[in-house]
């Protein structure tokens, strides 16, 4: 019960009162299955990329964190081929730093961010977070490439 009230009052607030460049909302009738979009921010390589997201909402929620992950594919050292994330907001304690004060509106808050200042000393992709780290104009223009290949909605 506590779940589904907070669930709604939730979903009400990311509708009237969305986070900058961030859309969330339920898929059909499930309140425990979110869609969220992403918009790449100004000045990073994911600019002019829109970015979609499935957010499952678990039984123990708030006491647990949502489960996260892109579904449009990302060139990014923290964020892996199947779209999941390491982000310590998306964790349960001891190594992570979910907590039932937090809510989707600021753990997709944290992701837009963590777009924007990927964190290569805990990637998920060893690869791109060495580029990142070694050779940020490669980095750059791969995650660029990929932007423009899976972000970017073509008009047809």
């Amino acid at each position: 019960m506590q779940r589904a009230s907070r669930l709604k009052r939730e979903l009400q607030m990311l509708s009237t009162e969305p986070p900058p460049g961030i859309t969330c909302w339920q898929t059909e009738e499930r309140i425990d299955d979110l869609r969220a979009q992403i918009v790449g921010g100004v000045g990073t390589p994911y600019e002019g990329g829109i970015f979609s997201l499935e957010v499952k909402i678990p039984e123990r929620y708030p006491f647990e964190p949502p489960n996260i992950r892109f579904l449009t594919p990302i060139y990014h050292p923290n964020i892996d081929n199947s779209g999941r994330i390491c982000h310590d907001a998306l964790k349960l304690p001891p190594k992570g730093a979910w907590k039932p004060s937090l809510n989707i509106s600021t753990v997709l808050t944290s992701i837009h961010l963590l777009m924007s200042e990927p964190n290569p000393d805990d990637p998920l992709m060893a690869d791109i977070s060495s580029e990142f780290k070694y050779n940020k104009h490669l980095f750059n223009e791969k995650a660029k490439k990929w932007t423009r290949e899976h972000a970017v909605q073509k008009n047809k």
